[in-house]
């Protein structure tokens, strides 16, 4: 497939940058700052951009079969970017006909589980409140989403570890998998990989957990 990675320096989009051209994909890796890519490969094009107009973006997403995007606040002071940025993917996309986008938001912004315990729904309303901007910010992106006319899909992880990939962890379509806690930043990617050509994400949240 032909991709194209938003927020490809970060540390999701970097392992969705190695997976996919590990796995024989053409990646088009969109980054502000080329010299903080540190992946490389043959099928591997880097377009810089900062992501200010949708038209500068269009020929980064023209002709491209899946659009993945790590894009997000880095710290509560950087609120509002998901959003914002996001806008800017969509705006591009859809100038291009572009149709399927997979992008990372946060598991306390969709529904919890309906089995979960005090614990976790004690740690949910208290990391919510801390973050409640970034949350704000992400809840705002996917509303974004679901009025554009993209095939898009809202990848929901907890607190996220620099750990290998495993290829190994639980998906909930619609919901969040019970007791989920923590996840790698590279399983994140491969499971939004993996869902990029899988129907029954289309327009859905996703909860992915160990």
């Amino acid at each position: 497939m032909k991709l194209t990675v938003f927020g490809a320096t970060g540390g999701i989009g970097r392992e969705i940058v190695r997976q996919a051209l590990d796995a024989g994909h053409e990646v088009t890796a969109v980054v502000r700052d080329p010299a903080r890519l540190s992946v490389t490969g043959e099928r591997l094009e880097v377009f810089r951009d900062d992501l200010a107009a949708p038209e500068a973006v269009r020929p980064a997403v023209a002709g491209r079969d899946v659009v993945l995007s790590g894009l997000g606040a880095r710290s509560r002071k950087d609120a509002g970017i998901a959003a914002r940025l996001t806008r800017t993917v969509l705006g591009a996309m859809e100038a291009e006909g572009v149709r399927r986008l997979l992008v990372v938001s946060a598991g306390p912004v969709g529904p919890a589980p309906g089995s979960e315990g005090l614990l976790d729904r004690t740690a949910r309303g208290i990391v919510s409140t801390l973050l409640k901007d970034v949350y704000a910010d992400l809840g705002e992106m996917e509303a974004e989403l679901e009025r554009s006319a993209t095939d898009w899909t809202v990848v929901r992880p907890p607190r996220l570890q620099n750990k290998p990939v495993t290829g190994v962890y639980r998906t909930v379509v619609g919901g969040f998998p019970a007791g989920g806690r923590f996840i790698a930043r590279a399983d994140v990617a491969h499971a939004m990989l993996a869902m990029a050509g899988d129907p029954a994400t289309v327009k859905q949240g996703v909860g992915v957990a160990y």
